[in-house]
Order: structure tokens, then sequence, then C-alpha cells
């Protein structure tokens, strides 16, 4: 491998490590919990900028006299480390496209996403190798792999025999803005999940973005709720500090081993789910705990409930805020608002189910709120845009948009379109834009609820039931076909709230209703159900899986 000739441009987010490797080479770049002392303080491992680099590289022309090439497809499965970290830039520096998956996605979904993409190898622990080899017949082309941990029954290299390479070559192939990078599949909330293609061009555009709008600086202390985030630390020069905890659990996170690392290293930063926040904000509250080094949080994935911001603002530094990116797997970053913002200016209006204000788009980012199809749109003439107010879905277009699917032909015909030489995509969002050009999201497409008295938006019409003291969350869903369907509120009650008895059932039920009747969107909604916990997604625990809850709630209402 070589570095691409004099003069040849080239994008690979790999260059922004090895920039900061040289501008800060002995800076901390990731602290990795293990065990604790004597005295019970927590032990990390830890490597500096300059030492990543290194040990990416070298793992990169281990890969590489593996028998790797450029634009092979790699599946890596490896749970949030140091080693996990080195080997996407090992991957990224190598020209591999790597693809990652949520391995919490359930065990049929996740083999089939496996077997979609047609992986050429595995970097992998030994419980993936396994049911690589059990499953061989799947993955026929998979024939460069490495265990990263024990090798039982099965060939190729491990870990620490990629290490032992003696290797001066330098590591970072040529690779282009819109060459391949990685896979990444989405949750799944509305569909199969789906393989989603980006190229070098994306991350380096999510990196410098992201670093912009929030004024993040160099030798910031990062505390990711969300493995991939520390990829963005790594090219930004801020340190990361691995949580301990489950990243596939995010609403089961222990606050106490969170609030430790925070305190013992001063973090600045840190990123996680609506879900973890709520378990972090209560557990601060009830505690009197206090976070002054934290001046930034970031929380993405679903909408974040007003009370989660407002615990957290309470927690962390005075002049620190709680910023909510708005995007999705197919693009991100599209938009931001704090939490500042949402108290002070639009939390009543969503309360009174007028949407959820997500924010104003970045910079580099085009959006257009156009009419609501659920056919393919072939080309931008055919596409409507909708005055200021009026609800629509949202389509987006720019650097950080990636350009198609990989494993659904049948998704690229419904997400993406065509204009001239770039891409649009189509969020499935639905919402509309207010006059300071603030987008206000409305629900998901696919879940709206078409009754013969008109559309009922999810995000609308659950806002309402959540402002009960009772509700931690709620769902709508129809029952029948649409447009003659029948709407149903399904609510999770607190914890330490949830009716016991057939008569405190009633009562909530009773008082649900007494609320829609108070507002015009919400007051054809007459049936209500009660469920001790809503399915949600794996990555964030927040994205309820309301095709799941639709046939429940026909079974429960018939």
């Amino acid at each position: 491998m070589s570095n691409p000739p004099k003069g040849t441009p080239f994008v690979n987010v790999a260059e922004r490590l090895r920039t900061i490797a040289r501008e800060m080479p002995d800076c901390m770049a990731i602290a990795q919990p293990l065990g604790r002392d004597r005295q019970g303080k927590r032990i990390y491992q830890q490597v500096s900028f300059q030492e990543l680099d290194r040990d990416s590289s070298q793992l990169a022309a281990g890969l590489y006299h593996l028998g790797t090439r450029p634009g092979m497809r790699v599946i890596l499965m490896v749970r949030p480390s140091i080693d996990f970290i080195s080997l996407v830039f090992a991957m990224f520096k190598a020209g591999l496209v790597t693809v990652l998956i949520d391995p919490g996605m359930g065990r049929r979904n996740l083999i089939r996403c496996l077997q979609s993409v047609d992986p050429e190898g595995f970097v992998a622990i030994p419980r993936v190798h396994a049911v690589r080899t059990l499953l061989r017949h799947r993955f026929p082309n998979a024939r460069v792999n490495v265990t990263v941990g024990r090798r039982w029954f099965w060939g190729g290299a491990t870990l620490s025999q990629l290490r032992r390479r003696d290797s001066t070559e330098s590591s970072l192939v040529p690779t282009g803005r819109d060459d391949p990078a990685a896979i990444i599949f989405t949750t799944g909330s509305t569909g199969p999940p789906k393989g989603v293609l980006y190229s070098h061009g994306n991350f380096a555009e999510q990196a410098r973005q992201i670093q912009a709008r929030y004024q993040i600086q160099p030798r910031e202390i990062d505390l990711p709720g969300f493995p991939l985030f520390a990829l963005f630390n790594c090219a930004m020069g801020v340190s990361t500090v691995i949580p301990d905890m489950d990243p596939t659990r995010p609403a089961d996170v222990d606050p106490e081993k969170l609030i430790e690392a925070i305190q013992d290293w001063r973090i600045t930063q840190a990123f996680g789910s609506p879900a973890l926040w709520n378990a972090v904000g209560r557990y601060c509250e009830s505690n009197a705990v206090h976070l002054p080094s934290l001046q930034r949080v970031l929380s993405a994935g679903a909408p974040v409930p007003p009370h989660v911001l407002r615990r957290m603002k309470a927690a962390i530094g005075p002049k620190g805020d709680i910023h909510t990116p708005y995007g999705a797997t197919e693009a991100l970053p599209v938009a931001s608002i704090s939490a500042s913002e949402v108290l002070a200016e639009t939390e009543k209006e969503t309360a009174k189910g007028r949407g959820t204000c997500v924010g104003r788009r970045f910079p580099d980012i085009q959006w257009l709120v156009i009419r609501i199809r659920d056919k393919p749109l072939e080309d931008i003439r055919l596409v409507e845009p909708v005055p200021i107010g009026e609800i629509g879905e949202l389509m987006v277009r720019g650097p950080v948009v990636t350009s198609r699917y990989v494993t659904s032909d049948h998704a690229n015909a419904l997400h993406k379109v065509q204009d001239g030489n770039h891409v649009w995509h189509r969020m499935g969002d639905v919402g509309y834009l207010d006059s300071s050009e603030r987008f206000w999201f409305c629900g998901r497409k696919s879940h709206r609820v078409i009754t013969p008295s008109g559309t009922l938006f999810t995000v609308m019409c659950e806002a309402v039931f959540n402002e009960h003291p009772d509700v931690y969350r709620s769902a709508l869903v129809g029952i029948g076909r649409q447009p003659r369907q029948d709407p149903v509120i399904i609510v999770e009650p607190l914890p330490d709230r949830r009716p016991t008895t057939a008569v405190q059932r009633a009562e909530l039920t009773d008082q649900l209703r007494t609320i829609a009747l108070s507002f015009p969107h919400t007051a054809q909604i007459e049936r209500f159900l009660i469920r001790d916990a809503l399915p949600v997604d794996i990555r964030h625990n927040a994205k309820i899986f309301r095709e799941q809850l639709a046939p429940w709630a026909a079974r429960m209402v018939h």
C-alpha cells in the first residue's frame, strides 16, 4: 500500500487521525474501563493519539497481508473498546468497506442483514465466528477472517497476530470523496433494517459539520453512549472515555457508573439516547448530583422529552446546554435545537400537539417539505413543495446525505430522488416548517393513521397524552385499512404509576378520553389501551415499534 501520488486529491477520515497524531501525539485518545484497584477506584487502559494512529496503521498493513484489497466488504463485530476504534480506522486506512451492525437486533434480522451484504470477511469476536462457521453456506465469499480474542475451532488470523507482524509500510490507501467506506444498518423501526452505504466524503463531512456547529474544541473529553461517536472524537482531537455500559441497552444504564466516569475525567461532552439521559437525569435529580464539568450533552435517535432536557440542564454546568441533533442513518446531521430554546419557546406548543421542533438546518443542508406521497418519485420534477406551516414529508440534500442503500433496490426507489448529479433523500418523516425556518416533526410517514374524519399524526397526538402525570410514553396506531382506520392510543405508564386493578385501569382510560376531547385533532380518538412496556428499538431504546403494536391492539379491541 502507498499514499496517493503527489497532487492527487483524496478523502479519508483516517487522515484526520493522522493529522491529530502529528499535532498532539501524547494527548490521551481513548481510555477503556477495566477493573478496580484495592481502594475500589476504577482502572483504565489508555492510548495516545500517536499510539492509536500507529496501531491502526499496523493493523491496516496486517489486513493487507492477509489478502484484503480496497473495496472489499468486511464485517466488524467487536465490543466497544480500544480495539474496536483502532480496527475501524485500520479498515478505513486499508480502503475496506466496513459493515457495522447492531448485534441486538435479533438473530433472524442479524443473519439476514449479514448475508445480504455478501461479506468477503469477518473481523469479530469468537461468538460471531462460531456462528459464521456453522452457517458458512450463507457466507460463501468470507475468506479473510480475523478473530478478536481466542480462536476456537476455525482458521484465520487473530488480532494479536496482526499486531505482531512487522511493517513499516504507509497504510493509507488513496480513496476519493465518493469511494465507499462503510455500510451501516438502520434500526428497522419502520420495516426490515436496511444497509446504508457511507462514502469517505460522508464521514469527513459529518465530523467537520458536527465540530463546527457545536464548537467542539481539541483536547475536550467525551463520554460516548453510542460507540460510533468515538470515531468522530478521534477525528476532532477529542479524547474518548468509553463508558461502562451495554450500548445496545441504553435504558438499562447504571447512572452511577456514568457519573463516576464524568467526575473522574472531568468530562466536557457526552452523547447518548433519550433513554440514557432519562435514567441519568432522574438519578441526578433524586440524589442532588451536579456535573459542573459537563458543558455539552448531545442526544439523538428520537424526540427528547422536555422533562429529560430539564433534568439534565439542571445537572450540568451553568453555562452548558443539551443539544438534540436531528437526522437519520441515511442523513445525519440535518438540524439541531438546544434545550434552552425548547424550554423557552417550543415546549408548550409541543404539549398542545403541534409537533416537536427539531430546530434549524445545518448550513450545508438543503431541505424541502413536499406533498405526502407513498409512491416513488422518479424525477425531481414530480416534487410538489407545500407552503410554510402545512404538513408534508421532508426531503434533504447535502454532503452528509448518503446516496443509496446496498441491500434494497425497492428502498432506493422509495427514498431517493435524482436531481442531476445530486440525490435527495426522503426522510420518511412528516412535519412542517415555521416562519423561522425550523422543522416541526409530527411523526413517521408510514405511521400516520388515516380515518374517515382525516389524517392523524403520531407525535402530534401522543404528546397531549404524554402530559398525563402517570404516562411515560404513548403510541398512536390504526386498526383496519386506510382510509377507514380506527385510531387507538396505547399508553405505557410510569413504573410506579401502573394501574393494578380494573378500577384503576378504567379511571386512567377515562382521564385519557377526557384529554382527547380537549383537542380538535384528538377528539375522534375513543379507544385507549394500557401496556406495561412498549416495544422499542435496540439502538436507542426510544423508537416505538408501532408495526408490532397495531396487530396487538386489534386483538385487544376485538
